[in-house]
């Protein structure tokens, strides 16, 4: 966060802040990669308050709808509670129709009013397998801010892209902590995770994706939701013209 200019560069005085980690079901602990790393979002609270922040709110719509039961299980709630953050469950009934004006499939979607309204969205996806899209990252993540996520699973990659147009977090942190390699988006085997003691830092979701895309041995291209994103000019996947900075923090 150094390197990026420090927290207080993204997070106003007195900022209303949501973090939107992955937590997708209820049954899996942090170790099993299906879920972000706990340490990783209660340090990214952490660092939203000394930045100045008014009030940071932890929250993701899993697929399962387990959200008490995820929040638990995966670690994060210890983790954000411990930093002075708050869990919110995210209550149906604040899910509003909201229009996509550059969607290209995707027109309109009921998405979180809350995440709609925060001064602050910090996107905190795990670098994991998906059996459909390939790969969950920074992009994919942004379905926990949605409901009736099924819709997705129809041109998947374009509507992706669609939602990336809409939610447009501050910040993206990948954590590549610990990376699900196999049988995404749940897992089940510790033998498929793989520790990579790796946090990935970008303002440009599209670029986030590009380059954890490469720490599965995959090009950026391999996925559809990011050849949709740069055609739709959300960002950019050409890693060879970008600035990336790798920082050794052992």
């Amino acid at each position: 966060m150094a390197a990026m200019g420090g927290m207080e560069k993204y997070v106003p005085k007195g900022a209303d802040v949501i973090i939107k980690p992955n937590v997708c079901v209820g049954y899996r602990s942090y170790e099993y990669a299906a879920t972000t790393n706990p340490w990783v979002v209660g340090e990214l609270v952490k660092m939203c308050f000394e930045a100045g922040a008014g009030r940071v709110r932890v929250m993701d719509h899993t697929y399962k709808e387990q959200m008490a039961e995820g929040y638990a299980k995966s670690g994060i709630r210890k983790q954000v509670e411990a930093a002075g953050g708050e869990m919110e469950v995210m209550p149906i009934r604040k899910f509003v129709p909201t229009e996509i004006p550059l969607g290209m499939d995707l027109k309109t979607i009921d998405l979180y009013e809350d995440i709609l309204n925060a001064d602050v969205l910090i996107n905190v996806p795990i670098a994991k397998h998906h059996a459909d899209a390939k790969l969950t990252l920074g992009i994919k993540n942004l379905m926990g801010t949605m409901n009736h996520r099924l819709i997705m699973h129809t041109n998947m990659g374009q509507r992706l892209a669609d939602l990336s147009s809409r939610v447009r977090p501050t910040l993206n942190v990948m954590d590549a902590v610990r990376m699900l390699m196999a049988w995404g988006p749940t897992g089940g085997s510790l033998g498929d995770v793989k520790k990579m003691d790796t946090v990935v830092v970008s303002q440009d979701i599209v670029a986030l994706d590009s380059y954890t895309a490469t720490l599965f041995e995959m090009k950026p291209d391999d996925l559809e939701y990011v050849r949709a994103a740069v055609a739709m000019g959300l960002g950019r996947s050409d890693l060879e013209n970008l600035r990336i900075e790798e920082i050794n923090l052992d």
